[in-house]
């Protein structure tokens, strides 16, 4: 009986000093505590070596000879108040002095990349990459340059569809014979760029199926508009319908953001990320060799030359300067395009996107020369990498998808009539480009030829449109400040004087 009593307490004991299992909340709490912890650790630089306040000034500094242009700031500001030079010397100091903000926009989220990680780093890169063009779209926006922005959307889209990486694939094709894509995100790319340009196709469709009919009316007007169409009710419709799909669009951007940076190289499936994990593995291998052959110099370049908040400074401090040089130039665009006789199509779709193509383009073009420099003289020089980025297509798809959307939302809460019918001949420019986009990129692999195709499209493109004058019922639709009646009014008055 006491042997009894004695093994039940033990029992009780032994089940009472046992402590019971964390439950999943616990878990789960506990991994992202450790987890935010790592990257708190990594943003404030802690897994890196110590980078001085001098030695991040010196780096930032000797980060591209592009620097150099920085000394038009000044004098592209000293123009804007000083009304004598002329708004064509502000405009083009102000084009040139833009040129090394673009570049240390790129050099800096590259630089924080080493700090947030791959993803957030990637994410911040893209961001950074588009800071010149969100800049200009949002002033245009504020000063009521409905029409203009939307040509330089469109130009944005394009110049990020085929310049850029047309210029990327022609020059990186002279060293290489082939280059690869990571084949999960092209497939996704093609989606997501049919899908921000049907987000465009949709009013605009709307808007060309009410005519019915409407060119042979008789209450047309002189200018060739349907009263039944140009009016205050049906923009008001364009908007409503034209804010409704900007909230999808930002819904499926960021879904499409966390699907690309979440999982095994985003998405794929685990036997494809192994196969290229084995690819890499090797390609590394190779690369090991040769860099031991040559003195292992790129080693080097796999740790930042600037500390995290020096940088987070310098980008505060970059965002500041091209505000206001953006500002600037914004205000004296209607002088230059009247000055040189220049369309509004035109000053957007081409002049206007170059501004953030400058920088990359200047680089792009001085590679390219050392490279055929270098090919015909017999130097030898490092082989770049097999894998081509394409970023300059993620560029693209983020502006369609976050940016374009966003200024229409903007636009709602500031009063502006900001909506998504565009111009037919924009929209036939936006499906041309996606398509020959999608059969370049289709089988993930590029090659010079292919960049020379883009290119040469860009360039038809730029020729069409200083032609073309713009569809006259979108601009009195897109009509800031004021109503589309007060527009029509205004146009019949000046017509009949």
């Amino acid at each position: 009986m006491e042997q009894g009593h004695a093994h039940t307490a033990s029992t009780q004991t032994n089940s009472s000093s046992k402590k019971p299992p964390p439950s999943r909340q616990r878990l789960f709490y506990e991994a992202n505590t450790i987890r935010w912890r790592k990257f708190w650790d990594r943003l404030r630089g802690k897994t890196r070596p110590s980078i001085s306040v001098m030695k991040s000034v010196e780096g930032i500094i000797m980060s591209s000879w592009l620097n150099v242009f920085m000394i038009f700031i000044p004098f592209a500001w000293v123009s804007h108040f000083h009304a004598a030079w002329g708004h064509s010397v502000t405009f083009a100091l102000c084009f040139l002095s833009i040129i090394p903000l673009e570049n240390m926009f790129d050099w800096g989220g590259e630089q924080m990349t080493f700090y947030l990680g791959p993803e957030l780093g990637d994410l911040l890169t893209i961001t950074m990459n588009n800071a010149v063009e969100a800049t200009l779209a949002i002033i245009l926006l504020a000063h009521c340059e409905l029409r203009l922005l939307q040509s330089t959307i469109v130009g944005v889209i394009i110049l990020h569809l085929l310049l850029i990486p047309g210029t990327a694939f022609m020059a990186g094709g002279v060293q290489i014979w082939q280059q690869d894509l990571l084949e999960h995100t092209t497939e996704l790319n093609h989606s997501l760029l049919m899908l921000g340009v049907m987000a465009i196709l949709l009013p605009t469709a709307l808007f060309s199926a009410l005519d019915r009919g409407g060119q042979g009316v008789s209450n047309a007007l002189p200018d060739g508009y349907s009263q039944s169409l140009v009016n205050d009710a049906v923009r008001d419709k364009i908007l409503r319908m034209s804010r409704g799909l900007s909230v999808l669009l930002l819904i499926v951007y960021v879904c499409s953001r966390v699907f690309v940076h979440s999982g095994p190289e985003g998405g794929q499936s685990s036997d494809t990320n192994n196969e290229k994990v084995a690819t890499q593995e090797n390609a590394l291998a190779h690369s090991t060799t040769r860099e031991e052959a040559g003195g292992g110099k790129d080693k080097e370049e796999e740790q930042p030359i600037v500390g995290p908040g020096a940088c987070l400074v310098l980008l505060v401090i970059t965002v500041g300067i091209m505000a206001a040089t953006a500002e600037w130039l914004v205000e004296s665009i209607e002088f230059v395009r009247e000055e040189g006789n220049i369309e509004v199509e035109w000053f957007g779709l081409i002049l206007l996107p170059i501004v953030s193509f400058a920088a990359d383009g200047t680089v792009a073009i001085v590679d390219f020369t050392l490279s055929i420099f270098r090919h015909v003289t017999g130097i030898e020089v490092k082989e770049p990498e097999p894998l081509a980025r394409a970023r300059a297509i993620d560029l693209s798809i983020q502006f369609a998808l976050f940016w374009m959307p966003l200024l229409v939302l903007l636009g709602w809460w500031i009063g502006k009539p900001m909506h998504l019918m565009f111009d037919y001949f924009e929209l036939a420019l936006l499906l041309g480009s996606c398509f020959l986009v999608n059969y370049v990129t289709a089988d993930a692999k590029t090659n010079w030829v292919e960049g020379l195709i883009m290119i040469t499209f860009y360039l038809m493109i730029a020729i069409s449109a200083w032609f073309y004058v713009g569809q006259p019922e979108l601009t009195v639709m897109l009509t800031c400040p004021g109503s589309v009646a007060d527009a029509l009014t205004t146009g019949l008055t000046e017509g009949s004087g």
